[in-house]
């Protein structure tokens, strides 16, 4: 049986004594805020404080353990809806630097969760690396564990970093192992009986993963043993107490329930569990960001905090808050937190000014921009164009994504359109997240096919010259597994010797088309390549397909070349920006598709309009100069003295291609390309912003994209134009509008002859667009002639207003009862002081009838009145 008396701060705790009694030192957490590590905005992981620990720079400790604070923003969308995701969080570790290794770790590992905690061994399952016979070995011999609760996995989940074999950074790498607690069979599990750690239905909890960095990786994937070998283990906190609480989620534990009870009492009782759920996330890691310097703010980390605020201040708000109330929770972190973070009690209360300021500007910032964001999506745009508008409010000015989908509604888009806007709106979102990861090329496994059997000779590439080529099939998947034969229907993915197909890589994504035989046809949708083994995803279309079947293979011709030009417009862009900037602008990273271009590159500013002209001023220039754009082959070495550039931390082989263009551009680069400039057509540059500090990025297309988004901006300006000229021919309109009323007014007071003696003044004015505020001028054109009046006027567009004097109300004469007279014959609503009052109806037919009435009830008042 678990210890489900033990509380958070207990088994936390429990952590640091147990590893302390190791010999290691305990180590406070650092700050959310990583001390001298620009590659990051928050920490993450609880080894970043140890760098320099493991690069051996720093020998001061041998053995460490700490729970850290960490923030993440990549699981944003998952919160409320997994049991485990969080945005912040707390990462027990423990760390050696060439010290203790496996053997200890792993003992370690076990002893402190079957003995000091409790959790009944037969309740953990652990993995590890597919190629780490070490550690299986220590589990199965000396942990004594049984097979059947060990799995190998490869290198996505079990290397660290992820894939790092093949995709890099250089660095110290190596197997993770990793221990997982089995809440129980889920029967709605897709793989039933076969289900284990490596499923995602929910069964499995990854409670603790250990690293053991032993390679040091080098360029091509060399790993060469570390002289010195290291150990870092990971494990939420959060993790490990839903377990030992004997919890199902962690917002069950008492880590979270607090939180939520405070949800309860101090916003309301009727929100939604998820959204409790998120509600108490982010005050947890908005309460800690501040405590550590984040003050909320339009930039950087400042952004983040402030994005946490307006969604936590929107759920607030359409629970039925009028006012800030999230700042409330602040007492109920800090009491859950302030043992082992006695300096969230010290600033609790800046932290709910800050947050109490974030509510407020997030509540002005709703009734602002929400009627701004419908007025422009009423003007006619592309689902391009509103999903930027989306992402622009959400991105820049806060917005929740359910108040832009509710604005949209508002606003007569349909759900059908709207569900086309979300998918670029999606798409910059996750232009956005790559902010942080600008300059690297560290990314997830691109296939999920750690699992393919991949033992094939390297695909002959032929798409330098070709869109078609003959080839043979060397090996067929089905499902990622290995099939002789693939029928229509298949998704499949399809080996063969020779390819015309480009493989995604440098930033171009890859190639779709057709590979047919005699007896079937392959729609391919993808092309990716693992160790220049070429793989093409797709489905069969019809017939069927056989392994050693020979085929011909034929790209989309059309697409390619929409490719290739926006992969030649972005070298022509990179040379445009070293002529105008400085050659300090190098590549940071790219995407080259069939429709538009990205080009990320060093720069410490924005980049002014005028220079934006320029840079696209040059590269048509040099489009329309139809330069020929030549490829040559050579020794890296070679290469490199001739002057080539080389970014972005691609890996190059002893031979390398040179794109050579002009006398101006000079690339090592092994993406396709046009043949001469003059095939781009023209490139417009659609946007330009930051990455990240240092990083900007410039987007452009080419074409007839270039010239559909020139269109298109056209129309926009020529929309914008007519509806600016509309509105100020509208408001000169009203301007002659208002001044034939009170003209119409002043001639009926003109008419009255006794000025001095107390007046009743009524008249209807028969325009259906008048507002109230002309009626009370109309009203002040009276007042300022006749100082003793009562005076009613009405309009054709349902309002009315009433004024009275000061020595009339002495007489019980008041605007406010000559309202009441009227809101029963109008059925309106109304009312206001007895100086002046008015009503308003939907009804405007009525108007005219009701200021006749009021005039006779005033006749009749007057009468009994003795002056």
């Amino acid at each position: 049986m678990t210890t489900p008396n033990l509380t958070a701060n207990e088994i936390r705790k429990k952590f640091l004594d147990f590893f302390a009694s190791k010999g290691h030192t305990i180590v406070p957490s650092d700050s959310v805020v990583p001390k001298d590590d620009p590659t990051v905005l928050f920490t993450t992981a609880g080894m970043q404080q140890f760098k320099l620990n493991f690069l051996g720079i720093d020998k001061g400790l041998k053995r460490a353990a700490s729970s850290q604070k960490c923030l993440r923003t990549d699981d944003l969308d998952k919160i409320g809806k997994t049991a485990f995701h969080h945005t912040f969080f707390e990462m027990l570790g423990n760390f050696s630097f060439g010290d203790y290794f496996k053997k200890e770790a792993i003992a370690w590992a076990w002893e402190f969760l079957t003995r000091e905690v409790k959790i009944p061994e037969e309740k953990l399952w652990v993995s590890v690396y597919k190629d780490d016979e070490e550690a299986y070995q220590i589990w199965l011999k000396d942990i004594k564990i049984p097979a059947s609760r060990i799995v190998k996995l490869g290198d996505k989940s079990n290397f660290w970093p992820s894939d790092a074999k093949k995709n890099g950074p250089n660095g110290p790498c190596g197997p993770c192992s990793e221990i997982f607690y089995d809440y129980g069979v889920n029967p709605k599990c897709p793989n039933g009986d076969k289900c284990d750690p490596d499923c995602s239905c929910g069964r499995f909890s990854e409670v603790w993963n250990l690293v053991f960095t032993q390679f040091n990786r080098k360029d091509g994937g060399v790993l060469e043993p570390l002289p010195a070998k290291n150990i870092d283990t990971g494990m939420g906190l959060e993790r490990l107490v839903a377990v030992v609480q004997d919890k199902k989620t962690n917002y069950e534990t008492d880590l979270f329930e607090p939180v939520i009870q405070a949800i309860d009492t101090e916003i309301s009782k009727n929100i939604e569990l998820r959204e409790k759920k998120i509600i108490a996330d982010h005050i947890r890691a908005i309460t800690f960001a501040i405590t550590d310097g984040i003050i909320p703010s339009n930039k950087e980390r400042g952004s983040v905090v402030k994005r946490l605020i307006n969604d936590s201040a929107n759920i607030a708000l359409n629970s039925g808050a009028e006012e800030p109330r999230v700042y409330k929770l602040v007492p109920a972190v800090v009491d859950v937190m302030k043992a082992p973070y006695p300096e969230l009690g010290d600033k609790a209360k800046d932290i709910m000014m800050h947050i109490k300021n974030g509510e407020e500007a997030f509540i002005l910032v709703r009734k602002q921009r929400v009627p701004e964001l419908k007025e422009q999506l009423s003007l006619e745009q592309t689902p391009e164009q509103r999903g930027e508008l989306y992402f622009k409010y959400r991105d820049t000015f806060g917005l929740p994504v359910p108040v832009i989908l509710d604005t949209a509604e508002a606003a007569g888009i349909s759900t059908d359109q709207i569900q086309r806007d979300m998918v670029y709106f999606l798409a910059n979102m996750e232009q956005q997240k790559e902010k942080s990861r600008a300059g690297s090329k560290m990314a997830g496994d691109v296939f999920a096919d750690a699992s393919l059997n991949l033992n094939v000779a390297k695909t002959q590439f032929l798409g330098y010259s070709d869109a078609t080529a003959k080839g043979v099939v060397l090996k067929l998947f089905k499902d990622n597994q290995e099939a002789v034969k693939v029928s229509e229907g298949d998704h499949i993915k399809i080996l063969l010797d020779r390819t015309p197909f480009y493989a995604e890589a440098g930033g171009q994504i890859g190639d779709t088309g057709v590979i047919s035989s005699s007896g079937g046809t392959i729609r391919v949708t993808d092309t990716k390549k693992k160790s220049d083994i070429y793989i093409h995803s797709g489905t069969v279309e019809k017939g069927t397909i056989k392994s050693g079947d020979a085929v011909e293979a034929k790209i989309d011709a059309g697409r390619r070349l929409s490719i290739m030009r926006n992969h030649t417009a972005t070298h022509l862009l990179q040379a445009a920006l070293r002529k105008i900037l400085g050659t300090h602008v190098q590549q940071q990273g790219s995407l080259v598709a069939e429709d538009r271009l990205r080009f990320d590159f060093t720069h410490p500013q924005a980049i002014v309009k005028n220079q934006i002209s320029e840079i696209e001023s040059i590269v048509n220039g040099w489009v329309r100069a139809s330069d020929l754009v030549e490829t040559t082959e050579l020794p890296l070495e070679e290469a490199k003295k001739s002057g080539a550039l080389a970014f972005f931390a691609e890996k190059y082989g002893q031979k390398v291609r040179v794109v050579s263009i002009g006398g101006y551009s000079k690339e090592l680069c092994g993406g396709t390309h046009v043949k001469d400039t003059g095939q781009i057509e023209r490139v417009k540059i659609t946007g330009e912003g930051a990455v990240a500090q240092g990083i900007r990025r410039l987007e452009a297309k080419t074409a007839k994209d270039a010239e559909e988004f020139i269109r298109q901006q056209e129309e926009i300006a020529k929309s914008q134009k007519e509806a600016l000229a509309l509105k100020e021919a509208a408001v000169q309109a009203q301007k002659f509008q208002l001044a034939d009323i009170l003209d119409e007014v002043k001639q009926k007071v003109d008419k009255i002859l006794d000025k001095n003696a107390p007046q009743i003044v009524t008249h209807f004015i028969k325009y259906d667009n008048v507002g109230v505020e002309a009626l009370r001028n109309a009203a002040d054109v009276v007042k300022q002639s006749i100082p003793s009046a009562a005076v009613v006027i009405g309009s054709g567009s349902g309002y009315v207003v009433a004024t009275a004097s000061e020595d009339l109300i002495k007489h019980n004469i008041k605007a406010n009862d000559i309202i009441e007279q009227i809101k029963p014959m109008i059925n309106g609503n109304g009312g206001g002081r007895p100086q002046m009052a008015q009503a308003g109806t939907k009804d405007p037919a009525k108007i005219e009838a009701a200021v006749q009435h009021a005039r006779q009830w005033l006749e009749q008042k007057f009468a009994n009145i003795k002056f």
